[in-house]
């Protein structure tokens, strides 16, 4: 069995051959840029896929089924693009103009990206086997992908699962969104920069300080300083696992996975994040003392999650 997964992102766009266990076969990656019109972008689409067919020696004939993975509002079942917030589609009917342009007759299906990553992770990566994940990909925001009862979870019109706008603090910081408090605006890694920005300036003689000045702004910097023991960075680090830790036990406590797992850049701390939001999870999950632990995990598939968990939903 061969599918063709495309992960579609606001400045490329990557497409691979995947083969029915997981394995990336074929790859090409194109630009991809916001102002390009919905009917141009769906004829650049077309040109990808044929361009990586070439590139593999194979014809649409030797297909099964095309997916693709978007970051923003989505109609998995109606096969509608609703909105983009990076790119110029709105309300497009995606999938049968994409098919019309490649005269495909076989499946060809599109849900959000987070979705697209946890089935990846849920069929081939750190979560294969497990029933129950909730996924959190902690980037310029956060994106969330739940998979319960071996089911992936969308809600009514596929509108649902967007768990980085669930509030953490009534009336709290702004989010890009519009609202106020939401759990992005605590614990993606955009808000990690925020809160060790305002450290800095607050404590301008500390290690964090000194670093930040010396290598620039980054997420990295103050995981770095506390390990070296700076009180400063040490806050910083403790107060965004809080606030983290606060929305995955949310989740937790409303799908009780087997497993949740963390993606995006955050997750690059490894042991670093993993380990007190897994102490954190441990004491703060309703019925702790007598259901089974939840373990935390960072996502195996890396750059290559959007391309199989594409793909992979045309394996469900």
């Amino acid at each position: 069995m061969k599918i063709i997964g495309i992960d579609i992102g606001g400045m490329s766009a990557k497409a691979g051959i995947v083969n029915e266990n997981g394995e990336i076969l074929y790859k090409r990656t194109v630009v991809t840029e916001k102002e390009t019109s919905s009917g141009v972008f769906i004829s650049d689409m077309a040109h990808l896929t044929f361009d990586l067919l070439a590139d593999a020696g194979l014809t649409l004939n030797d297909i099964d089924g095309i997916g693709l993975g978007f970051p923003g509002s989505i109609n998995d079942e109606k096969g509608i693009v609703r909105y983009c917030c990076n790119l110029n589609l709105r309300n497009v009917e995606f999938v049968k103009l994409f098919k019309s342009s490649l005269n495909f007759k076989k499946p060809v299906m599109i849900s959000n990206d987070a979705n697209c990553a946890v089935l990846a992770e849920a069929k081939f990566g750190a979560a294969k086997g497990a029933k129950d994940v909730v996924m959190f990909t902690l980037g310029t925001g956060i994106g969330t992908g739940i998979i319960s009862g071996g089911r992936l979870i969308t809600g009514n019109a596929s509108a649902g699962s967007e768990g980085g706008h669930t509030t953490l603090i009534m009336g709290g910081k702004q989010c890009g969104c519009g609202r106020k408090g939401c759990f992005e605006a605590y614990a993606s890694a955009t808000a990690l920069l925020n809160q060790t920005k305002e450290a800095v300036e607050k404590n301008p003689d500390s290690l964090l300080a000194e670093k930040v000045n010396a290598e620039g702004l980054s997420g990295k910097v103050p995981f770095d300083c506390a390990m070296l023991g700076d009180r400063t960075a040490l806050e910083v680090v403790r107060n965004y696992t809080k606030y983290l830790g606060e929305g995955v036990v949310n989740f937790c406590n409303i799908f009780y996975p087997e497993i949740v797992l963390l993606g995006g850049g955050v997750s690059n701390q490894g042991d670093n994040i993993v380990r007190p939001l897994q102490r954190y999870i441990d004491l703060n999950v309703y019925g702790r003392e007598y259901n089974p632990k939840i373990k935390v995990a960072v996502a195996a598939m890396g750059n290559d999650a959007g391309i199989i968990g594409a793909a992979a939903l045309c394996l469900q």
